[in-house]
């Protein structure tokens, strides 16, 4: 079941980059061209935030179940081990705050009166979460390397 939900995990990754860096290029182009925000602008801030959350059910499920490095490394390793520490804390804590953000983004441009502010909203929002995410994927630049294709 390990190895399931870590290919899960790793290669969804792709679809929450793919799908923050498109939405983050409409709503920034949308926002500095002054264009309408379109059903196609809405149908990707959606998939983005839809891909965070299956992310983090994922790696959840990781974390709670069969993972050595989610909780289970806690309990084993503790907070000096810094592997241990990243997945265990670090990791986690800071990918669901980015999944928060992108749906507080969802929600704030919808209510947003104006095309305009709609794509300014989106811009910040799912910026902010896209950054985090990239940030907290382990890269081994700043954090444990991981391989950037599991099960290959």
């Amino acid at each position: 079941m390990y190895q399931v939900l870590l290919f899960l995990h790793s290669w969804l990754r792709w679809f929450v980059i793919g799908a923050g860096l498109l939405a983050v290029f409409k709503a920034y182009a949308g926002w500095s061209g002054n264009r309408p925000f379109t059903k196609g602008d809405n149908a990707v801030t959606a998939a983005f935030s839809g891909f965070m959350w299956l992310q983090v059910i994922v790696g959840l499920g990781l974390y709670f179940g069969v993972s050595p490095w989610g909780l289970n490394g806690l309990k084993q390793y503790g907070m000096h081990n810094t592997e241990a520490r990243f997945f265990g804390v670090e990791h986690i804590a800071v990918m669901i705050l980015a999944a928060i953000l992108a749906q507080v983004g969802r929600i704030a441009l919808k209510n947003a009166p104006t095309d305009t502010l709609k794509h300014k909203k989106a811009f910040i929002y799912l910026g902010i979460a896209l950054l985090l995410v990239l940030l907290m994927i382990p890269w081994g630049i700043w954090n444990p390397y991981r391989p950037v294709f599991q099960g290959l």
